[in-house]
Order: C-alpha cells, then sequence, then structure tokens
C-alpha cells in the first residue's frame, strides 16, 4: 500500500542528493504552459466568449454569463445547512483573529537628523481569487484566500471557481454560501487556465452583465493547468505560488500513536491521487504499526480507489526510516513539507527546530486537518519543495511595501559627496550630476 525507504545505517548526504531520495510527486509545470498558452491567448483576444467556450468544453455545461447573480449567492446561503454555516462562521472567525493580527504598521527611521526613511505598506488595489472545482468542494478555500485580503485592506476582490453542471452552471452552492458570509459579491463560474486570463486581462460586458475588470493579484490553489495559467502569466499580475499536488510529512518516534499517525496519512492521500503521504520514523515497529493501521483504516475509507489508494501507492508516498530523530530532522527539512507534524515526546522543542515547513503542527492533538479549517492559520501553503524559500498565504501577501524617503538640504548635502563618489565609481556620472546640480555643482565638503 506504501513503499519503504531505509536511510538509516549511514551518513546522510547533503543537499539535493537527499532530496533526491525523498518521494515526491512529478508536477511538470512547464511541459503544461504548451496546453495553457493558447488558451490565454483566447482569453486575451476574445474575453468572455472564450472563458464560456473553455467552461463548455473543460467542465461540460455551457453558461449564459460569467458573473454570478447577487440573488443566487443569497439563495444559497440561505439554504446552507445550518450546521455548516456555523462551521464556516466559527472558521471565519478564528482566520480573522490570527490574520488581523499580521498587520503591518508604517515606521519611521531617522536616518540623520533631517532624513528619513518610512515604510508605508499599502494593499493591492484588486484581486483574484481562485477557488478549485472537481474532485471537492472547497469553501476553506473561500475563507482562507478572502479573509487575509480583506484584513490587508484590499477594495476589489473577485471570486471564481468553475460551473458545475449539476448545479445549472454555477460554482458549487457551499462556494457561493461562503462567499455571502464574507460579504463577496463579485464571484464568477470560470475555473482553470481560462479563469486566471479572465483575471489577468479582463472581460468585456455581456448584455447587462458587467465584465471582468482586470486584477493585480491572483491567489488560490489549483490544478497544473491553473500552475501553468498562473506561471505564464506572471508579470503581467502577481501570484502567491504555483501550488502542486497537497502534501503531509509526519516526523514520529516510538511515542506516536499509529491509529493517529495512519489516519492524518489518509486524510491528505483523500485529496488527490497525486497527493503525498510520508512518514519519517527512527521507530521500525512505528513504520510496521502505522502500515497495519493503514490497512485497516482505508478498507472502511471513503474515496479509497480513485484517491486513497493511488495517493499512497504513488512514489510521491512512503515511510522513510532514519536512524534517529536527528536524521528525521534533516530529512524533514530536505524535503521542505507543505504540511509537517510532529509526533514525538518532545513534539515542540523539536518543531522549534524545523527550518522548511509550510506549517508545522506540533503534537497529536494539532492535526492537519484541524489547519485545513479552524485552526485559524492559512492552509494555502507551498508545495513541492518550496516551503525551503516561501511561505503560505496571509495578510502579508497582499500588501507592497513602500519607502518613501524625506532628506532635508542639510542632510543631503552632509552625504553628497558618497552620493557622487558612488556614482562615479559605477560610470554613471549623470547620477552625480543630479546631486551637484542642486548646490551649484559643487559637491559640498562632509562636515
Amino acid at each position: 500500500m506504501i513503499s519503504r525507504i531505509d536511510l538509516r545505517g549511514e551518513a546522510l548526504p547533503e543537499g539535493s542528493a537527499l532530496r533526491d531520495l525523498l518521494p515526491r510527486a512529478e508536477f511538470d509545470v512547464e511541459a503544461a504552459l504548451e496546453t495553457v498558452r493558447p488558451i490565454c491567448e483566447d482569453v486575451r483576444h476574445h474575453g468572455a466568449a472564450a472563458v464560456i467556450g473553455y467552461g463548455e468544453r473543460f467542465d461540460g455545461v455551457r453558461v449564459t454569463g460569467l458573473r454570478v447573480p447577487a440573488g443566487e449567492i443569497a439563495r444559497a446561503l440561505d439554504e446552507l445547512d445550518p450546521a455548516v454555516r456555523a462551521a464556516l462562521e466559527e472558521s471565519i472567525r478564528r482566520a480573522r483573529l490570527v490574520h488581523r493580527e499580521q498587520r503591518r504598521t508604517t515606521h519611521t527611521t531617522q536616518v540623520v537628523p533631517g532624513g528619513t526613511v518610512t515604510e508605508k505598506w499599502i494593499p493591492v488595489d484588486r484581486v483574484g481569487l481562485y477557488v478549485p472545482g472537481g474532485r471537492a468542494v472547497y469553501p476553506s478555500s473561500v475563507v482562507m484566500n478572502v479573509v487575509p485580503a480583506q484584513e490587508a485592506g484590499v477594495r476589489g476582490v473577485a471570486v471564481s471557481s468553475p460551473p458545475q453542471k449539476d448545479h445549472g452552471g454555477l460554482p458549487h452552492p457551499t462556494i457561493l454560501a461562503a462567499c455571502a458570509l464574507l460579504g463577496v459579491d463579485e464571484v464568477y463560474a470560470a475555473g482553470g487556465a481560462q479563469a486566471v486570463a479572465m483575471f489577468a486581462y479582463g472581460t468585456e460586458a455581456l448584455g447587462d452583465e458587467p465584465g471582468c475588470a482586470p486584477v493585480d493579484l491572483v491567489t488560490g490553489p489549483g490544478n497544473i493547468y491553473v500552475a501553468a495559467a498562473k506561471r505564464l502569466l506572471k508579470g503581467r499580475i502577481g501570484i502567491d505560488a504555483e501550488a502542486g499536488p497537497t502534501e503531509i510529512a509526519v516526523l514520529a518516534d516510538a511515542t506516536a500513536d499509529p491509529v493517529h499517525v495512519a489516519a492524518d496519512l489518509i486524510s491528505q492521500a483523500e485529496h488527490d491521487p497525486m497527493a503525498a503521504s510520508v512518514l519519517v520514523t527512527d521507530s521500525e515497529e512505528l513504520a510496521a504499526a502505522v502500515e497495519a493501521e493503514l490497512a485497516a483504516q482505508v478498507a472502511v475509507a471513503k474515496h479509497v480507489e480513485d484517491r486513497i489508494a493511488p495517493a499512497l501507492a504513488g512514489r510521491q508516498s512512503a515511510i522513510v526510516l532514519v536512524s534517529d530523530l536527528e536524521d528525521g530532522l534533516t530529512v524533514v527539512d530536505a524535503y521542505g513539507a507543505e504540511h509537517l507534524e510532529v509526533q514525538t515526546a518532545d513534539a515542540a522543542a523539536l518543531a522549534d527546530r524545523v527550518r522548511n515547513a509550510g506549517a508545522i503542527f506540533v503534537g497529536p492533538w494539532a492535526p492537519v486537518s484541524l489547519g485545513d479549517y479552524c485552526a485559524g492559520s492559512n492552509h494555502v501553503l507551498p508545495t513541492g519543495g518550496c516551503a525551503c524559500h516561501s511561505s503560505g498565504l496571509s495578510v502579508q501577501s497582499f500588501l507592497r511595501g513602500v519607502h518613501i524617503v524625506d532628506y532635508t538640504r542639510d542632510a543631503l548635502a552632509d552625504v553628497a559627496h558618497h552620493v557622487v563618489t558612488l556614482a562615479e565609481a559605477e560610470d554613471l556620472p549623470a547620477h552625480g550630476a543630479a546631486i551637484k546640480a542642486r548646490f551649484g555643482w559643487k559637491v559640498p565638503e562632509s562636515k
């Protein structure tokens, strides 16, 4: 059901040599670029008609318009199961608590008397938030994208999610209900690369329906074609990341409960046949117990044949045996998991030493599922090892830091000779001339 990789006995290799030994899904965004390029170009030149056409081709339903009517959004909330509504409201409340604390404040540094640099944080004007459809329904992704954008102060928030054949060409009603709870009324029935292109280029009005204005930034997870469209259009739009298949790594010792570990591995495998579930442990007894638990729990799970079984059996999933927890820490840092659980005797201390992970879940009572919905943390996280250089979605993702430089004449005069010297060292004499012009072309002597 799941393979083993034994790294015990010898010193672990370093860097890429170690990463090459670890399980990882194949996710060739570069190859998908040539598939999405004509789609994006078609949307660029033909707008809404192209987006509608690709929706019919890929989602199996032809819509008459892209913008979801406000009445449909309101109706979805009215008809939402009260228990689901209560759960979403609590998820939103907790996410707001965490993300509100991430707000940055303007800060001024006095470099010299009369010379200051102020760093001001300005939200982007307009964002397009992508919520995937397909195998599952993700109202939680609405929460995780919209809340940090709103807390950052973004003025224009638009959501797009694929049209659903079973729901009359609208996005899933639970997606619409989540938008309603968050006060988002600009929602589009569009998915895939065409939705990213719609956000990048905008679309014209369709009859009485307003067009989609271009956005500055696109965030949210999606399939390989969404990731490829983000890469292709990066520069015209900002992006959060090129999200790949979801992944969990569990660093555990003999004190971990194999029932918990197996359940958590299965919870990620449930997403997609390419999802990665990795256990790193120094205990062969735990490894064997987890293998037995996987067999028992998979036997009674849903989505086994189309998701869980192929995910666990795939090259991206494995039990990795290490000599000790020090090696285990080295392995999980090399892997750079989207989600990392630490289930060891001293989990908090070990978790504090982790350098590369999208989010870290400490101990037996903080499973990844909690973070997916109600921890207050964000579940839009770096995948494919990108946690070594990238962060998950946050308020910061929607902000730009702008430096405001304010110097008096005396403050500039005091440093003018240094500026001119550096300009001449770089063979950029006009840079120095811009300083000299302010002082009658004679550089003041420093005081």
